[in-house]
């Protein structure tokens, strides 16, 4: 049985997923898909490989157009506004996959989140005249004095994305996300492929970018720790459809879910895999 978001009765949705469908051919990836994101809150997007976790987020960012449903995002209709203008409206991304320009440094990449938001025209532009340089003074110092500060990177801002470490890499591209002034910030897979201190690292600045900077946050994750210990709200994907959805709590208990993972009835052994999760012997792996 599906829940709502618990928060305030008065919150409105931030962003709302209804009854999206998407499919590539004749090979449904997401089916009927809906759930809602609340004002100030974390919510995750878990399942099993394979489960359309990642088309999901290419639907909501503007990446794919459903063949059915609604997207809404402040009660607006964005279901079929190009992807670059919902970044303009205040959706930020991260990628599964790093997408870093790598020959380029650390400033200059996250400078370029910002790029949606410009408002210099190419001619002030081309000969640097007065707005282009109040805009680069002003974006220089929100970067350098705000989210550069707030990730913990000063160290490295000028260093080529390509001499980073994976860990670090991972970093830059969420401060790239937040140079976009996002009210929602999407993270697909924030902490796959990072080791324990680099994972609470991460969920560290994820609380705080919440706490701190009031931004709401989607996530897609395999940690199951981590996704049980920051999220408010869990929607549980299987086979392109919501299974389950509500606290951490009510989905570790929900009997779908469970067999989703394992295969099998057994809360136990859920349980223990969550635990197991929350505190690896060995650096965790992408799921």
């Amino acid at each position: 049985m599906e829940t709502t978001p618990t928060g305030p009765a008065a919150a409105a949705p931030l962003l709302q997923v209804q009854g999206v469908t998407l499919a590539f051919g004749g090979v449904k990836a997401l089916t009927g898909v809906g759930f809602d994101v609340l004002p100030g809150s974390i919510t995750a997007v878990i399942g099993p490989n394979g489960a359309g976790k990642t088309s999901l987020f290419n639907t909501i960012s503007g990446f794919y157009r459903p063949g059915q449903g609604t997207i809404r995002f402040r009660g607006q209709d964005i279901t079929r506004i190009p992807a670059p203008q919902r970044a303009k409206l205040g959706l930020g991304r991260s990628f599964q996959n790093i997408a870093l320009f790598r020959g380029m440094t650390v400033l200059d990449n996250i400078k370029l989140g910002r790029h949606a938001h410009l408002k210099t025209n190419v001619l002030d532009a081309l000969f640097y005249l007065g707005r282009a340089r109040r805009e680069e003074a002003e974006l220089r110092r929100d970067i350098e004095e705000r989210i550069i500060d707030f990730l913990e990177i000063d160290h490295i801002r000028h260093a080529p994305v390509s001499a980073l470490p994976y860990g670090l890499q991972k970093r830059v591209e969420m401060a790239r996300a937040l140079a976009m002034q996002p009210q929602i910030l999407m993270l697909d897979e924030p902490v796959a492929g990072m080791n324990r201190e680099e994972t609470e690292d991460m969920a560290r600045f994820i609380l705080d970018v919440r706490e701190e900077w009031g931004v709401t946050v989607l996530m897609v994750e395999h940690d199951m720790g981590m996704v049980m210990d920051l999220s408010d709200h869990v929607v549980v994907l299987n086979f392109g459809q919501v299974i389950a959805q509500g606290t951490p709590a009510t989905v570790q208990a929900n009997p779908e879910v469970i067999r989703a993972y394992l295969g099998a009835g057994d809360v136990g052994d859920l349980r223990a895999k969550l635990r197991a999760s929350s505190h690896p012997a060995t650096p965790q792996g992408a799921a």
